[in-house]
């Protein structure tokens, strides 16, 4: 069984490589577009997905920030819904999920 301090720093860790993934894609996203007409295209097509890869990455930063302030509130690992105990296994594959398995499910 992991620890609230061992998922902190787990949750920290993610959150400082999500950080420097959005600065990264900030920067390419700020780099001027070519003059071809063929090579805008193409980097028309790689800024749309770099643009969903950052939303994806604040979404995920929300996320391990909420978890971060269960973990200091001292709610950390019980279902914000229904109050049970969520499954370490779950906990493993998504150490910032608020909910049980159970209500992830009904919230769909």
């Amino acid at each position: 069984m992991i620890s609230a301090i061992e998922r902190k720093a787990q949750l920290v860790a993610r959150l400082g490589d999500l950080k420097a993934r959005l600065d990264r894609i900030g920067k390419e996203l700020s780099e001027p577009q070519s003059k071809d007409w063929e090579d805008m295209a193409t980097e028309q097509e790689g800024e749309e997905v770099l643009i969903g890869m950052g939303e994806a990455g604040e979404h995920e930063i929300r996320q391990i920030e909420a978890a971060l302030g269960r973990i200091e509130a001292g709610e950390y690992g019980f279902c914000a819904r229904c109050g049970t105990a969520i499954a370490e296994a779950r906990l493993d594959l998504l150490p910032w999920t608020p909910l049980c398995r159970d209500c992830a499910a009904e919230a769909g």
